[in-house]
């Protein structure tokens, strides 16, 4: 692995500035949020299989496929509820091994986190450090540089005093004030100085911390994303795995269909259920009146009269002296 990206890139020129790190800190952070996400993603699709899983195998128990079927057919369908079972199972399985990784995902993220936290610890302490000892040498510079003005103007007081017009006591005052300035230019110039050499110190440790934070701040991005994009892998390979297992139960329903003999299904069928070779005779026409002379005599009318009148006459359909329209 190739170093360098984050300890040369990541400074400001303000001495005071976290820019970098702050930066470098938030990244840190958005990819731990990532893995969460994929984590969350990986128990959310782990309920989705498991769900479907649980449909399917609740399918093949409540649901009829075929119940009355018989012989070579009736044993692929046999096979085929049993494959959609199995496959059912195998979604479950599945279900249970995205929960896995999304632990393994879970368990990665925390380590991160864990390690990281001493790092963040000792920079927040030198980022502290370093920010007290440039307070500290800003004022002690406001301090020397007062001094250096008082010692300045006391300088031109004794410059400009008149020992014509001053009596004694007014000018041992100046000069007594003068020689005080320059004691306390010198005090505070040596605790400028002095604090200017502790910022030095601590800048050097700071930006040795800084660079010890980018160095392994990248040595964990670089793990993350090695382990994130594993990650995905893993779960795209269990998800062709499935659909390499569910092709294989299928060729189990395909081989079991291959087996079925409709001929054989049509014999098994007829041997197990058949009512008999002979179709009915045809039904014989029985004349009702050959049927009744065998059995009593029949009383037969006479023979009926014939009209005395033709149909044009009006006494038409009259029998003898009875007539019908009269």
């Amino acid at each position: 692995m190739r170093g360098g990206f984050f300890k040369e890139n990541f400074w400001s020129t303000d001495i005071t500035s976290t820019l970098g790190y702050d930066t470098l800190l938030l990244h840190m952070n958005n990819g731990r949020k990532n893995c969460k996400e994929f984590e969350d993603f990986l128990k959310e699709r782990a309920s989705i299989e498991e769900k479907y899983g649980k449909d399917l195998v609740n399918l093949t128990k409540k649901k009829p496929c075929g119940q009355t079927e018989m012989n070579t057919l009736k044993r692929a369908l046999d096979v085929f509820k049993q494959q959609i079972d199995n496959i059912g199972q195998s979604h479950i399985q599945l279900a249970q091994s995205l929960r896995e990784e999304a632990k393994r995902m879970e368990e990665f993220r925390e380590r991160q986190k864990v390690e990281r936290k001493k790092t963040e610890a000792t920079m927040e302490a030198i980022h502290k450090q370093r920010r007290d000892q440039y307070k500290r040498t800003m004022d002690s510079k406001k301090l020397y540089e007062q001094r250096c003005r008082e010692k300045d103007e006391a300088e031109l007081n004794v410059s400009r005093c008149n020992k014509n017009t001053m009596n004694q006591k007014q000018q041992d005052k100046i000069y007594a004030k003068l020689a005080h300035s320059k004691v306390t230019a010198e005090d505070a110039d040596k605790t400028y100085q002095q604090n200017i050499n502790l910022l030095d110190k601590v800048r050097e440790d700071w930006q040795r911390e800084h660079i010890s934070a980018c160095v392994f701040f990248e040595t964990q991005e670089c793990d993350r994303i090695n382990y994130y994009r594993n990650a995905v892998w893993t779960h795209a390979n269990q998800l062709s795995q499935q659909c390499v297992s569910t092709d294989v139960m299928c060729e189990e329903v395909r081989r079991a269909l291959e087996g079925c003999n409709i001929e054989k299904d049509i014999e098994h069928f007829t041997d197990g259920h058949k009512t008999g070779d002979k179709p009915p005779a045809p039904i014989p026409y029985e004349n009702f009146y050959n049927n009744q002379r065998n059995i009593t005599p029949v009383m037969r009318r006479g023979p009926l009269q014939t009209p005395s009148t033709v149909p044009d006459d009006p006494t038409y359909s009259s029998v003898d002296n009875f007539n019908m329209y009269q």
